[in-house]
């Protein structure tokens, strides 16, 4: 079995949707990470909507987003912890793997969209704004996980 933790550009799948191409538009601009744990291969969609038919009934995707503030980029991550449907110690465990896995999607995010970066490079300035949702206070929480330059790639 591949560590989990390292990121394997040949195990990654990247789909262009709806409008959107390689390099543009920035905004609107939606991410969606998903995974399969047999292979331990990456999907990654991105389009200006998210890929809601990607998204399986556990729960484990990455949604992200770019928004704009005057003249400064962010990307927003958001993660599905629970709403309140997971037992307390299931939704920690989830949160666990979650943070755990964050730095390996952030990478296979920046290194499958790295032609908008390559266009934009100011992009990897931008805060990593990363929202856990949760219906339990104790998980339910947006951290600032630094920017994508501490995710890049040179592959």
């Amino acid at each position: 079995m591949d560590d989990l933790s390292t990121f394997y550009p040949d195990k990654l799948s990247v789909e262009y949707l709806d409008g959107t191409a390689a390099a543009n538009p920035v905004i609107p601009r939606r991410y969606t990470l998903t995974h399969s744990d047999l292979t331990g291969e990456l999907f990654l969609n991105i389009g200006i909507h998210y890929a809601l038919d990607k998204i399986n009934p556990l729960r484990d995707e990455v949604l992200g987003e770019w928004k704009q503030y005057g003249g400064f980029f962010c990307f927003y991550v958001y993660l599905y912890v629970d709403q309140g449907e997971q037992t307390l110690s299931v939704s920690a465990k989830r949160n666990e793997i979650f943070r755990r896995e964050l730095p390996l999607a952030l990478t296979a995010i920046r290194y499958g969209d790295r032609f908008l970066f390559n266009k934009y490079p100011h992009l990897d300035q931008a805060s990593l704004i990363i929202q856990f949702m949760s219906a339990y206070p104790q998980f339910a929480k947006q951290e600032n996980w630094g920017t994508f330059q501490r995710f890049t790639t040179k592959i």
